[in-house]
């Protein structure tokens, strides 16, 4: 990596000014390709940065580039993808047209088609898969808050670029097997949708055990559909994945001590899913349950609660009100 290039943040939103913004404080090139609203945030507040820990960080707006020109592409060393799966493609054109051969292309998105999608659309540049293990929150004025723990994680290349981007604070790790830590975060994030359904605080919902056996049904129908497909996910997580579901459905008391060893929480933390029914947008659901009811179908499984939870959310994206607040048994439906 080249430390006079800029790294780009292609689609700055939540998580690409969290990472981007760390990166700038740590004395990083930082380029932010962003819409309207978020740079005109930056420019007038700067881009504060907090944490579930207590953290906070503040980058001034003229220590960034700030554009919603992609032409600020053609002098990127690397570029980190971070839209929503849906405008993948798109991105991948723009990138196409507007980034050197040798940019380095790192997705930092959920789902695990997307660094397909990338490569077929990039003209041969390296792409690398990526997975972030914790939630951004905007709360407005360029303030980003991160509300639960975890460490990048970037496929291994052999220009080491999941070191050259780690940064005290920010960490990054190198795997060989970014694939099987895909769809081990494609399993946790099938809570996301449960989270944006129910309407209440991550750590509140995880907190009951209704909720969390419902998570436990998911991930359970999940595990099913990766073994008839010959994948092996890895947890994000101490965890194993095949011991998710079991554990999940333990009492209230001992799932809290479990959870408290291996994931921090903020107490306002919401998903992503949440937020993007909060603010009228489309959610990620094709990309995560939607995937499971895929495979199921190709394989001939059932797989009702998983179905259940995206007629759900579609649901609530039609009606534009934002979280329904539903109760576990209203997600289950009908027995």
């Amino acid at each position: 990596m080249n430390s006079d290039r800029p790294i780009a943040v292609a689609g700055a939103g939540s998580i690409g000014c969290f990472v981007g913004g760390w990166l700038a404080a740590a004395s990083r090139n930082v380029a932010l390709l962003a819409r309207r609203r978020v740079i005109d945030e930056i420019n007038g507040d700067g881009l504060l940065l907090t944490g579930f820990d207590g953290v906070s960080r503040t980058v001034a707006a003229d220590t960034l580039t700030l554009s919603e020109d992609p032409s600020m592409f053609k002098r990127a060393g690397t570029i980190l993808v971070t839209v929503k799966s849906a405008d993948t493609a798109e991105m991948a054109d723009t990138i196409a047209r507007h980034a050197p051969e040798d940019a380095v292309i790192v997705s930092l998105q959920n789902g695990v088609g997307n660094v397909a999608a990338l490569r077929a659309r990039v003209a041969g540049r390296a792409v690398l898969g990526g997975m972030v293990p914790f939630n951004v929150v905007a709360l407005g004025r360029g303030r980003f808050h991160r509300s639960t723990s975890g460490d990048i994680v970037i496929e291994r290349d052999a220009a080491g670029t999941a070191e050259k981007l780690s940064v005290p604070g920010l960490v990054m790790h190198a795997t060989d097997n970014i694939t099987g830590v895909q769809w081990g975060k494609l399993l946790v994030n099938l809570n996301n949708a449960l989270n944006a359904l129910s309407g209440l605080p991550l750590r509140e919902q995880l907190s009951q055990r209704a909720w969390r056996s419902l998570l436990a049904d998911q991930m359970a129908e999940g595990l099913l559909a990766l073994r008839a497909e010959g994948v092996a996910p890895v947890s994000p997580t101490p965890i194993p994945p095949r011991l998710m579901p079991p554990l999940l459905r333990l009492p209230d008391g001992i799932f809290s001590l479990l959870l408290g060893r291996t994931m921090r929480v903020d107490p306002a933390a919401r998903s992503s899913m949440w937020e993007d029914l909060a603010r009228g947008r489309q959610t990620e659901i094709d990309y995560l349950q939607g995937v499971i009811t895929a495979l199921a179908d190709r394989h001939g499984l059932e797989v009702p609660v998983s179905r259940r939870v995206v007629a759900l959310i579609r649901q609530a994206e039609a009606s534009g009100r934002g979280s329904p607040g539903l109760t576990p048994q209203q997600v289950r439906g009908p027995s």
